[in-house]
């Protein structure tokens, strides 16, 4: 144990997610949780300091469950991250593509090499994440069991790169959210920023559409927009939204006070706001939100 803050991460050491808390916390000690639930709750109750939770990647689309974790966690975003995922084809020392019969990754992780799982017609084998199925194929031993994991993990467990980048798209990017237990508002004159809001609308015609009206009369643009059922049934939805700008700012403020205006009480929650990422800030995007 030691006095280093501490960031939680889903995955066992080697995880893509390991790779992210060493780029975007560097100065914070790496903390593996077998469980999504299990990183939140390191945060909650200050075994940890930070979060970093995956949220989409860029081939695979969304992370499966978080979603649905993220309102209910009490947890505030601070941050975001874009991690370059280069995905390796790792084996025991001395095996060879010819002989492999299966590999074992992270749904994501399969999701995003189809093309080479189909090219050598490998069976998939489903893992909680890529750095486990690493560590579990070097313990069994087997040459014909293979793994798609980092770089990283091929170092931490000792197994051979049998194939480097192995993704379908070089453009494989994972987004995540750095979070923690207080919000950190950046000041109003942070260049640009990105306030994360879920809501639920009322039960009447046109209310999603009149609710996120008020963005577009106030000029704000929308970067994400999903949905999701909630409450066990196929009627009630929560909608996540990421937006550009400062709720301090007027423009958001208007934004916001009609969105609200079209909602139940207490159903929309700004989950944080935080400095956009060069990378986002960067990239090319397409016209409109």
């Amino acid at each position: 144990m030691t006095d280093q803050p501490k960031v939680a991460y889903q995955g066992q050491p080697g995880a893509y997610s390991h790779l992210a808390c060493v780029a975007a916390a560097p100065d914070h000690e790496p903390m593996p949780c077998y469980s999504f639930e299990d990183m939140l709750s390191a945060v909650q109750d200050g075994t940890a300091d930070l979060a970093m939770v995956p949220v989409e990647n860029s081939v695979a689309g969304r992370v499966a469950d978080i979603h649905h974790l993220l309102p209910e966690s009490g947890l505030f975003i601070i941050g975001e991250h874009f991690q370059r995922v280069n995905h390796m084809l790792l084996g025991l020392k001395g095996a060879t593509l010819a002989g492999l019969k299966e590999v074992h990754a992270h749904p994501q992780g399969l999701a995003q090499c189809r093309k080479l799982i189909q090219q050598y017609g490998l069976k998939r084998m489903q893992h909680a994440d890529n750095a486990g199925a690493a560590r579990d194929v070097a313990e069994w031993n087997d040459p014909s069991i293979a793994a798609i994991a980092s770089s990283l993990a091929a170092e931490v467990y000792g197994l051979e790169i049998l194939a480097d980048s192995v993704e379908d798209f070089e453009h494989n990017t994972t987004r995540f959210l750095v979070m923690s237990r207080a919000p950190k508002l950046p000041p109003v004159t942070t260049d640009k920023v990105v306030t994360t809001i879920v809501f639920r609308v009322r039960s009447v015609p046109a209310a999603l559409y009149k609710a996120l009206g008020g963005f577009a009369t106030n000029g704000i643009n929308l970067t994400k927009l999903e949905s999701y059922l909630v409450g066990g049934s196929f009627e009630a939805a929560q909608f996540y939204v990421d937006a550009e700008g400062h709720p301090d700012e007027r423009n958001m403020a208007l934004a916001l006070e009609e969105l609200k205006f079209f909602c139940p009480p207490d159903a929309v929650r700004i989950l944080g706001t935080y400095p956009m990422s060069p990378f986002r800030a960067s990239a090319p995007r397409p016209e409109g939100d």
